[in-house]
């Protein structure tokens, strides 16, 4: 290595088989490389070394640096060696902390006062997330979580900075993604290719507009800088949009599945090709404004409507405008036929054009009727980012910051927030003191009831009172009466719910009623049941139970059942053993 030329030195070094271990192993044993790694010298070989062992151990930062950059590559490794291990000392203590709470939200103040920049802190977590096979799922359960409140917090903050700027600033697209991004953090969204996708289709409009126009302005490469103030002009615009966007790509209102939330996330809309009235407007606008055609967004009730001017800009007079139906298929109304559409008359207020501001809280607004709808979400997990996208936008709303305070108690988490929200709606609005000082009261209590518990209760197989238990945690079931499949991770040795829930589920109607063993089980449709004995059995095609919570109580899955986690084998400290052997048992002679 002494002997080469420094060219086809690094030609080797930078040879994608060659690792992050074997670059450091040649920087050890070489003394050229040695010497050429010492910081002060600031030679091109240090930079590609270090470069080369940041990027091959973790490629997901090139994102983060420009060619133009001048980088200590020495310092980043440091900065996100370190990172990496703050990010595994904080999800190690998850489990711990919270394997009681259904909802862990009281043990974020670690990570707000992280001492590492927090993209690297991220990359870590999306190395924990992404690591292949069936182990590490307490870790992913736990590091999906935190990402979740990060890239929230992050988002929260860019959502204030868009609102703080003038209005004429604030894209109405972009205001969608925000609401997008804060809703679904995990996923890959962003301004730039939502951006790329409208692009795209506007394109596709430009083209159409050519066949019937050829000298059309918004034909030009400015065209959407300066606004076409022809209405013939404008109104080809719009027949080539609706050609485009109804005809050739099928966009369409989702009459069928008019509450799915899917319809109220932009990057949805985009890739099912179908919304509801709002974010269906959102994308025609953007593409009209790009073209050079001001359409404004109008609030009308039960069924939002863009407005197209039609005599003198600014024109105060309603009917002075067209008002356009995107979830109609782009269909052109008057104000009468804005009536018809919602099966009654309104004022003259309805027909006004609104803010981008108020064009979101319309979108949230839709979000949190769909959440306080939500029935199998145990986490409540749409309404709660909804009120924090309302709040942040209206943070004085005294019907909202009740609600939030109402739904954090009910899910009990973070009392000290449920109490610092009630103090703010006292001085907010002092007719409220009944409703707080209610809430104070249970919350204080709830605060004292956790200080007093004692550790978790443990159940010994060996007792008489379990000597009924046939099952075990981590064996995958099957539910004999409506076939679900899913895996145990709980059981009582009798019924333990009240007398209502067990008249309800016709208990009662069973063999042996609530006097036999229950299991709580984690059920492949998300759900979580309480199941009596005499209704499981084993399942003879174990598979895996895609369960959002799965990585809450276990750690592995085998292949034929799961591996409690620390915090599950704690509280079932004789059922490993036994789930083992009933595996071995059952499969083994299934086989034979």
């Amino acid at each position: 290595l002494t002997d080469l030329p420094g060219e086809l030195l690094e030609l080797i070094l930078c040879c994608d088989v060659l690792g992050a271990a074997d670059i450091g192993r040649v920087s050890c044993t070489c003394r050229r490389l040695r010497e050429a790694c010492q910081p002060s010298q600031g030679c091109e070989m240090l930079m590609l070394l270090l470069i080369c062992v940041c990027l091959c151990r973790w490629p997901s930062l090139l994102k983060y640096y420009s060619h133009s950059d001048s980088v200590s590559w020495l310092e980043e490794y440091k900065a996100r060696h370190n990172a990496g291990l703050e990010a595994q000392r904080i999800v190690a203590s998850f489990s711990k902390r919270f394997f009681s709470e259904h909802v862990p939200c009281d043990g974020f103040s670690d990570i707000e006062t992280l001492g590492c920049p927090s993209h690297f802190f991220e990359d870590e977590l999306m190395c924990i997330l992404n690591m292949e096979g069936r182990k590490g799922l307490t870790w992913k359960y736990y590091a999906k979580k935190i990402l979740y409140f990060l890239r929230q917090q992050n988002i929260l903050k860019n959502l204030k900075e868009y609102l703080q700027r003038p209005t004429e600033r604030q894209s109405f697209l972009e205001g969608a993604v925000l609401i997008d991004q804060y809703c679904n953090p995990l996923s890959d969204i962003c301004l730039k290719s939502v951006q790329a996708q409208v692009d795209d289709i506007t394109d596709k409009v430009r083209k159409v507009l050519r066949t019937k126009n050829p000298r059309h302005p918004s034909l030009a490469s400015k065209a959407g800088e300066v606004l076409i103030p022809e209405v013939e002009l404008q109104r080809q615009v719009l027949d080539a949009m609706n050609c485009v966007l109804y005809e050739q790509l099928k966009y369409k209102g989702n009459e069928l599945d008019y509450y799915n939330s899917l319809n109220s996330y932009i990057h949805q809309v985009l890739i099912r090709r179908t919304g509801i009235p709002i974010s269906l407007s959102v994308l025609y606008l953007t593409i009209a404004r790009q073209l050079g055609v001001k359409l404004e967004p109008v609030n009308f009730p039960s069924h939002f409507l863009l407005r197209w001017c039609q005599g003198k800009e600014g024109s105060t007079d309603i009917f002075d405008y067209t008002y356009i139906d995107a979830f109609g298929k782009g269909k052109q109304l008057t104000v009468k036929e804005c009536e018809y559409l919602i099966g009654h008359h309104v004022t003259e207020e309805f027909y006004g054009v609104v803010t981008s501001k108020e064009v979101l809280q319309r979108m949230v607004g839709n979000l949190l009727n769909l959440g306080k709808r939500e029935s199998t979400d145990q986490s409540y997990q749409l309404l709660r980012d909804s009120l924090d996208l309302y709040l942040a936008m209206y943070p004085d709303n005294v019907q909202h910051l009740m609600l939030q305070a109402r739904l954090y108690f009910h899910l009990g988490i973070w009392p000290e927030k449920v109490l610092d929200i009630l103090q703010h709606i006292q001085a907010l609005d002092p007719s409220q003191h009944g409703a707080v000082g209610y809430l104070v009261q249970h919350t204080l209590e709830h605060i004292e009831r956790r200080k007093e518990e004692l550790g978790p209760e443990v159940k010994h197989r060996s007792d008489e009172k379990h000597k009924e238990v046939c099952f075990s945690i981590g064996l995958i079931m099957k539910h004999k009466r409506y076939g679900y499949n899913c895996v145990i991770y709980g059981w009582d040795p009798a019924c333990m719910m009240g007398h209502e829930w067990i008249r309800n589920m016709n208990v009662h109607s069973l063999p042996h009623g609530p006097h036999q063993p229950f299991y709580n089980v984690l059920v492949e449709d998300g759900s979580c049941r309480y199941a009596a004995q005499e209704n499981l059995e084993y399942n003879s095609e174990p598979r895996e139970i895609p369960h959002p919570d799965i990585g809450r109580y276990f750690s592995e899955f085998t292949g034929l059942h799961y591996l409690a986690n620390t915090e599950l084998e704690i509280r079932y400290p004789e059922d490993l053993e036994l789930t083992r052997a009933t595996v071995q048992k059952i499969y083994s002679s299934g086989k034979e």
